[in-house]
């Protein structure tokens, strides 16, 4: 990392879905503060518009919360960083507008950062994992990639829904009760270690690529149909759709020859994924690694890391260039930092 980056902070805003975030970071990887303010609907997914009020609404608190924790002050900042997609429109906007106005006041660097990138990123910095094949799993994204020439590159993903989505539509639609700031998929996950039959459930994998749609179609039909246990359910469920994330990271493991597979995202959290990935991993003669759970979910401390990565190379955001990117993919970032 060049001189000038040796020393200093910078802060992340997180902002892509129903987490509003901010985490400050050292430029030498310490983790100052990550807090999370997650918009929460008693029922129903994300509204996008009302997700952004919510970010809106907690802003100032947020930041000012990180601030305390860190113990610093805005003047002592040297780059902002904030997540400039992939995600929902309204809630990537309200970010970008807070990073924005926050660097403009300070004079200080605008770095916008790739919302995968950073989770990958944040996996590496928490796990030691110098260069994996990751299975990035969440609610908006089932990637699997590894780094080539510069870039990460996707060697599987999703086709349509992505795996964190499938179990929470699932759980919402089996009227499945969450405790405040606990994900439908760890309710999921409760069930499913009850579950004593494995229920036969498509299972699509299409070369590299993974479609769940199908799958979840399935799940819930038989759930209306009421003759099959809900715990058996949650397992033929979680099973099905785990085996298929893991054959496609196998086989990206086996192209590759890397020594080290990362789980991160939020669902990285699921032990049984965890056990799935780590016996993959184990035949492969890799390394396992997965991400602390507190930087598993959407968080600033992701965005500040990567931010630091990205301004010690350079990458910096001019104010009239930090529009939003809705659809912006893990294979279009340049990664310096790995050559």
């Amino acid at each position: 990392m060049p001189t000038r980056t040796r020393e200093g902070y910078c802060l992340g805003i997180e902002s892509t879905a129903d987490d509003f975030s901010v985490g400050i970071a050292t430029f030498k990887g310490e983790i100052l503060a990550n807090v999370i303010s997650a918009y929460m609907l008693p029922e129903g997914g994300i509204h996008p518009r009302e997700a952004a009020q919510h970010h809106v609404e907690v802003a100032n608190k947020v930041l000012e919360e990180a601030f305390q924790k860190a113990g610093i002050k805005p003047k002592d900042l040297k780059v902002v960083a904030f997540s400039q997609g992939p995600g929902l429109g309204p809630c990537l906007r309200t970010g970008a507008t807070v990073a924005r106005a926050l660097a403009s006041y300070l004079g200080i660097p605008l770095v916008g950062v790739n919302h995968c990138v950073a989770h990958i990123e944040v996996g590496k910095l928490k796990t030691g994992a110098v260069d994996p094949v990751t299975l990035y799993v969440s609610g908006g994204n089932t990637i699997v990639a590894a780094f080539d020439s510069g870039r990460y590159r996707v060697f599987g993903e999703t086709l349509d829904i992505a795996l964190g989505n499938c179990l929470d539509v699932f759980a919402r639609e089996a009227g499945l009760r969450q405790k405040l700031g606990e994900p439908f998929g760890a309710v999921v996950e409760k069930l499913a270690k009850n579950g004593q039959k494995l229920i036969p459930l498509p299972y699509t994998v299409k070369g590299m690529d993974m479609s769940f749609s199908g799958l979840l179609t399935a799940a819930v039909n038989l759930l209306k149909k009421g003759e099959t246990k809900l715990e058996d359910l949650c397992y033929s469920l979680q099973e099905t759709a785990f085996s298929m994330a893991t054959e496609v990271t196998e086989r990206a493991l086996a192209h590759t020859e890397k020594k080290e597979v990362l789980l991160t995202g939020g669902v990285a959290a699921n032990k049984r994924l965890q056990e799935m990935i780590r016996l993959i991993a184990e035949e492969h003669d890799a390394k396992f690694c997965v991400v602390p759970s507190q930087f598993a979910i959407d968080n600033g401390a992701m965005i500040a890391w990567t931010g630091v990565l990205a301004f010690a190379h350079s990458m910096i955001t001019p104010i009239h260039r930090s529009f939003v990117r809705l659809r912006w993919r893990l294979e279009e970032v340049e990664v310096p930092w790995m050559k």
